[in-house]
């Protein structure tokens, strides 16, 4: 097989991909690049197609696809790819229509152009010659040693999109005819339709994986990517993230900044994931987010998560809550574990953060405010609970350690017939800080409350009243 000797052309049986000079152009050549664009799956690739068979399909020695935007033409990709440096196409690759008229008339009309340096017999034109065409697109051709030049404009959605443009060197060659210029218009045509295709396909794209709010996935991709990563067999880390003082934000200040608030937290996770390479970024709906990661191991999901939190603080006061689960820790399991593993570690450290705020404020200067805090903190969470006095219990104590500053609870039953005590339920965790607490103890009938607190927190008999009266409420109206 002899070799290809110069850009969209070959010797006698010389093939490009498989396929001879001659099927490549005409109406195979369209053809081939239809099939060839059909198979394209974003914008960039619909370039690099077009323009590798527009060398053949139009028997040209240069092409170029052009985006037009705005009245400024920018080249997004020439062949051959190999083309000199001091290629003005290459060096220059924004134009206007000030400075272009060709580019002007191609927006206004939208009809093909062709401009020459020869004439119909292959003899070079002189300066200034109306037969070649356009002065700026001829001197353009001189300046790249080029003899003739069509460019066909890329119609999308009724708007021009770009232009393609295709140029010929070889003295061989004719300059470009009637029938060049009906095969431009053909190849540019099919890919305008490639263009829309792929960007249509992009919009669905959007509208089924991606949250309207923040851009992030959405949880079908979430969950998508968890999967996969579980099936690579490599460590696989889910990191569960919650927003601190969205509802407050929301109260305050309306939904507007509220929305605002979830875009910030949505970027700070989009700079977790573009930290860690193919990790993926997900609102899985309301204030909770996700990061999923693959090949990452804990310990370095754990530090970017912290790193990238730290860096780039929520507005209004926010913060971000958040828990790492890993497959190094839990082995394989299905993704919903791992997603429940993460949400558990979340809410540990939300319920650290919010002991460490109770903690700095100064409740006991005022034991009224305290007590008054405890009855409406304790009230809404049995209210919430579900029905039966140990998870009405257990909400009572939680809401009221965490509004006392404390660290641990526990729900303890007397043993019937006797004074012994048996723990039914705990909650909390210590403080990495080591602050140090007291525990506040309230018995109802048959059971008691463990209740930590904070030793600042003041502690006198209007707490113990308002102890007693949720500790009440909580057993006779448990249903």
């Amino acid at each position: 097989m002899s070799s290809v000797t110069r850009g969209g052309s070959a010797t006698t049986g010389a093939h490009r991909e498989g396929l001879s000079a001659a099927d490549l152009r005409g109406v195979r050549g369209l053809a081939l690049a239809a099939y060839r664009l059909d198979r394209c799956r974003d914008v960039d690739d619909v370039v690099g197609v077009a323009t590798r068979l527009g060398l053949s399909v139009v028997d040209a020695d240069v092409c170029l696809l052009v985006r037009v935007e705005q009245g400024a033409a920018r080249i997004l990709h020439l062949e051959p790819a190999d083309a000199p440096a001091r290629e003005p196409w290459v060096t220059r690759t924004t134009t206007t229509v000030d400075e272009r008229p060709a580019l002007r008339a191609l927006l206004r009309d939208r009809r093909s152009w062709v401009a020459h340096t020869v004439d119909a017999d292959g003899t070079p034109l002189a300066p200034g010659d109306p037969d070649g065409g356009d002065p700026a697109e001829v001197e353009t051709l001189r300046a790249t040693g080029s003899r003739s030049v069509v460019t066909a404009p890329v119609v999308v959605n009724d708007a021009v999109w770009g232009q393609l443009t295709l140029a010929r060197r070889d003295p061989a060659l004719p300059r470009f005819g009637e029938d060049d210029i009906a095969t431009a218009d053909v190849l540019a045509a099919l890919v305008a339709g490639a263009v829309a295709r792929v960007d249509l396909e992009r919009q669905v794209r959007h509208i089924v994986a991606d949250d309207p709010l923040t851009g992030l996935a959405n949880r079908r991709v979430a969950d998508s990517a968890a999967d996969a990563a579980l099936s690579s067999g490599q460590e696989t880390c889910i990191v569960m993230c919650d927003v601190d003082g969205l509802k407050r934000v929301n109260d305050e200040l309306g939904h507007d900044a509220g929305d605002d608030l979830l875009r910030a937290v949505a970027d700070v996770l989009r700079r977790a994931a573009d930290a860690l390479p193919g990790a993926t970024a997900a609102r899985i709906g309301g204030d909770e987010f996700c990061l999923v990661t693959a090949g990452h191991p804990r310990r370095l999901v754990a530090e970017t998560m912290a790193l990238t939190v730290s860096r780039f603080p929520l507005p209004h006061g926010a913060a971000i809550s958040y828990g790492v689960a890993s497959t190094a820790v839990t082995g394989a399991v299905h993704a919903r574990h791992l997603f429940r593993r993460a949400d558990q570690a979340q809410y540990r450290n939300k319920r650290a953060r919010a002991r460490a705020r109770a903690r700095s404020v100064p409740l006991a200067a005022d034991p009224a405010v305290t007590a008054e805090r405890l009855v409406s903190a304790g009230s809404v969470a049995i209210g919430q609970a579900q029905t039966g006095v140990v998870p009405r219990l257990c909400a009572f104590a939680a809401a009221a350690t965490e509004t006392l500053g404390g660290e641990e609870w526990t729900v303890l039953a007397r043993q019937p017939g006797s004074d012994v005590l048996g723990a039914v339920a705990r909650g909390g965790s210590p403080s990495d800080a080591g602050q140090a607490t007291t525990t506040l103890t309230v018995e109802r009938d048959d059971w008691v409350v463990e209740i930590g607190a904070a030793e600042s927190v003041g502690t006198g008999r209007q707490v113990r009243t308002a102890l007693a009266a949720l500790a009440a409420i909580a057993v006779l109206d448990a249903g």
